[in-house]
């Protein structure tokens, strides 16, 4: 589907996109792949990345900005919708500017996407819009609401929009696996809460997501990855063997465990073989055998959350893992 095609992501020169661009271009060689984003540091980095690949453009611009994004999208077949302000206590304390990259900016692209003839849009979410308890999630579980919607705002239009949601990205900037990497040596790392659980996911499985959702989706579904939890002190230990740990309470905003599908999502929840997928509860989509299309439905009092998970990652798995990726964590 998305050979020889043209498509545009946004916020592309973050962790996902440092993974997306290059995969994509590597196994599906489309015609064109724009990373529009805001920070032209960032872009001039990512660009010695790529050469002269005359596939790689480069735009400046900000999901704010309703015309540039229409500029930025003419002839764009396909979207990945990644730009966000995403650190929890960054929005708690700057509202305002959360909303409008969260939730003025996914109306936007919306609007933006419509008018200029997209054909599909994946935008990704993250667990903190299930049943959230903070700001940012607050304004994804909104965006979400908003791509799902999409599809009947869009009228006769042919642009549909599905969503992607996973949890914690293993080694991505900002996480925590590079932050107690970066303070080794010190020898104490703080821990919030030592019964603290999160989902792991690599970048290489998002974007494998990514491209799942592209091929499947008919439009309004809310697709989760089955990836592994673990305790936040297994982390810790995995990433800083010989550090002591130092429990100093959960920020603000902040869950003690992660969840991705809510019990107020079980009715429309079903289970495929390494993922689910949340149907629209509108225009009786959920019942819609292309949109279930094989999947099994889970059972009403369902909840896919970090600790009631069946499948975690033990600490030598993450451990080799940081091996593996040293030179790469937090880097992107």
């Amino acid at each position: 589907m998305l050979t020889n095609s043209s498509l545009l992501i946004t916020g592309g020169t973050g962790s996902f996109g440092h993974a997306f661009v290059p995969m994509t271009l590597d196994k599906y060689n489309p015609r064109r792949l724009v990373i529009f984003s805001r920070d032209e540091m960032k872009q001039w980095e990512m660009a010695k990345l790529y050469g002269h690949d005359k596939r790689v453009r480069f735009f400046i611009g900000d999901v704010r900005d309703k015309d540039r994004l229409a500029r930025a999208l003419h002839g764009i077949d396909f979207v990945v919708h990644a730009a966000a302000t995403k650190i929890v206590p960054t929005a708690e304390y700057n509202p305002f500017e959360c909303v409008k990259t969260n939730i003025n900016g996914a109306m936007n692209l919306i609007d933006a996407c419509i008018d200029q003839g997209v054909k599909r849009v994946v935008a990704l979410s993250t667990d903190k819009a299930s049943s959230p308890a903070n700001l940012y999630g607050a304004t994804k579980l909104a965006s979400d609401k908003l791509f799902v919607a999409g599809n009947s705002y869009s009228g006769q239009a042919d642009t549909r929009f599905a969503v992607v949601r996973y949890g914690n990205v293993m080694g991505s900037r900002g996480s925590v696996i590079p932050f107690f990497l970066s303070i080794a040596d010190k020898g104490v790392l703080p821990i919030t809460d030592p019964r603290m659980t999160r989902f792991m996911i690599t970048l290489e499985q998002g974007v494998d997501l990514v491209w799942h959702a592209f091929e499947d989706m008919v439009g309004g579904e809310i697709y989760v990855k089955k990836i592994p939890s673990m305790n936040i002190a297994d982390i810790a230990r995995a990433a800083v063997p010989e550090a002591r740990h130092e429990v100093v309470g959960i920020r603000p905003g902040e869950k003690l465990h992660e969840q991705m599908i809510g019990p107020e999502d079980a009715l429309h929840t079903y289970e495929y073989a390494d993922h689910y997928k949340i149907l629209p509860a509108i225009h009786s989509w959920s019942s819609d055998p292309d949109r279930i299309n094989g999947g099994a439905k889970v059972s009403p009092d369902f909840t896919y959350s970090s600790d009631n998970n069946p499948d975690w990652m033990t600490l030598a798995t993450l451990s080799a893992w940081i091996e593996q990726n040293r030179e790469k964590v937090g880097r992107i």
